[in-house]
């Protein structure tokens, strides 16, 4: 019998790595062998292909031996079940290697033969395009979402049955893909729904127009929530490029809709105080999956109640706020997850929570030790910081309705076009992801304005990361009021809203 081979596609992390699937059969006593470091779930796989081979009507070789290349590389899950059964059936001549040799198959088989959907066809694909390969035959649920790259002409299956005729030039069940659905801006949460809160609604205007971290403090129903539920209906639509790069890591993850493959929206990730560290950061046996941190990138981070969070799980989020991105070790190698996000922060001042200061029942040590989970480093990667009031009316006729989110969103809009335009050529899009040495080199404000961190670094008011972030706040405040350069008005604003004594 001749040695059949076809392909499939490995994960580490959000990068796949193609992954050549042969296959011999012979004859003699029934016997099969799965080469290639096989995780329990692909070792399995061998019974599950066998009787999804049976049960739709073909004969299963003897003798098999399976060898997934490269062989020092782990593999895991069952996605490799239908190129595993589409080479065994090509080395027993029951269908033709011609298009096998182009085409990644991607897939888990039902024991009767229907193909069921896996997670990460997107990033699969990509790796599979870059590799080379033009042809790809994906479960008809994920058809949507493997259409979205461009180069690989992808095509659905419900059962192995279609895929054989196809592979045999005979008419088949695969289905092509569908035109893209258009995606919409939700319009249910808007800004407008927020009573008062001056100061805290301009803080988030500057958080979403320079992408900065911010930390809301107030007593309980004084819309500290709502405030940050509503700063994505404040940022832009995804770019093409960061769709994909963010609707990659949500396919890794199976929280895709099938009817709106592409996340064209920058996401809102809320974890639950109770959360585990790898649920917020990543993690899982063999190679990590992606957590919390991962499913916001390019979107925001929400810790609602973030005293109540531990302080392990808020330190562990230090190394991802700087760098962009999460490296988990694991047994079966380091998996790499971008995660820039923009990290929003809510607490109440104290345990008791009253409404008014002047109602709190905690003693000095307890207030201290509950917002000592928001470690002196934590909060110095926090550029804004601000202090909500008590409601005292629920409308006010001499101010007017409140802005609603389509006007601040524009206002946001211009702001970050100008940033993205300045930074251009230096691959930058947003203020915050500027880095300190650029910012102290080539965009320093006007000498006059930085006397005014020399001074907070004098007095220890900042930190050095603290002036940085304070460079920056000044730079999205300028570009708020479309100025060149920020002046030493917006560096006093800008240290101002990293004031401590706002926590």
């Amino acid at each position: 019998m001749p040695l059949s081979r076809t392909w499939s596609v490995a994960l580490l992390g959000v990068d796949g790595l193609p992954v050549e699937i042969e296959a011999d059969v012979g004859q003699g006593k029934p016997k099969v062998q799965l080469l290639g470091l096989p995780d329990p779930a692909l070792n399995e796989s061998k019974d599950r292909v066998r009787a999804a081979v049976r049960n739709s009507g073909l004969d299963w070789p003897d003798q098999v031996t399976l060898a997934l290349s490269p062989a020092d590389l782990p593999k895991g899950g069952s996605g490799y079940d239908l190129g595993l059964a589409c080479a065994v059936l090509a080395g027993a001549g029951s269908v033709p290697q011609t298009k096998l040799g182009g085409t990644v198959l991607i897939g888990e088989l039902a024991l009767d033969g229907r193909i069921r959907p896996v997670r990460g066809v997107l990033p699969r694909l990509l790796a599979a395009k870059r590799a080379g390969l033009k042809c790809a035959v994906v479960p008809v649920e994920t058809l949507a979402e493997a259409a979205l790259v461009d180069g690989i002409q992808a095509r659905g299956a419900n059962r192995l049955v279609d895929v054989l005729s196809w592979l045999k030039d005979e008419e088949s069940a695969l289905v092509e893909p569908s035109p893209p659905s258009s995606v919409t801006r939700a319009t249910t949460s808007d800004l407008v729904d927020v009573v008062g809160q001056p100061e805290a609604r301009w803080a988030l205007e500057v958080a979403a127009a320079g992408a900065h971290n911010l930390l809301l403090v107030g007593p309980p129903g004084t819309g500290k929530t709502m405030l940050a539920e509503r700063i994505v209906g404040l940022l832009p639509q995804l770019t093409p490029d960061e769709a994909l790069e963010v609707t990659a890591i949500h396919s890794i993850a199976g929280t895709l809709s099938a009817d709106v493959p592409l996340v064209t929206l920058p996401p809102f990730i809320a974890p639950h105080h109770s959360a585990s560290i790898p649920a917020l950061v990543g993690g899982g046996v063999g190679l990590a999956r992606p957590g919390a941190v991962s499913m916001a990138h390019r979107g925001v981070l929400f810790l609602d109640e973030a005293c109540e969070f531990g302080t392990p799980h808020l330190e562990a989020l230090r190394t991802a706020i700087e760098e962009g991105e999460i490296r988990l070790a694991r047994r079966d190698g380091v998996a790499r997850y971008p995660a820039r996000f923009q990290l929003v922060l809510a607490t109440n001042p104290c345990p008791c929570a009253p409404i008014r200061d002047v109602d709190c029942r905690c003693t000095p040590n307890e207030r201290r030790r509950y917002f000592s989970r928001l470690s002196g480093p934590l909060l110095d990667r926090i550029d804004i910081r601000t202090r909500m009031r008590p409601i005292h009316a629920m409308h006010n006729s001499d101010v007017g309705p409140p802005e609603s989110s389509v006007t601040v969103r524009e206002r946001v809009a211009k702001a970050r076009v100008r940033a993205v335009e300045r930074w251009a050529a230096h691959g930058w899009q947003t203020n915050a992801e500027v880095p300190g040495p650029a910012l102290r080199r080539h965009f320093r404000p006007p000498a006059k304005a930085m006397r005014l961190l020399d001074r907070g670094l004098e007095t220890g008011f900042v930190s050095a990361r603290g002036a940085d972030r304070c460079i920056r706040i000044a730079w999205t405040l300028a570009d708020l009021a479309e100025k060149d350069c920020p002046d030493s008005d917006d560096v006093a604003a800008a240290l101002e809203f990293r004031d401590r004594r706002a926590a």
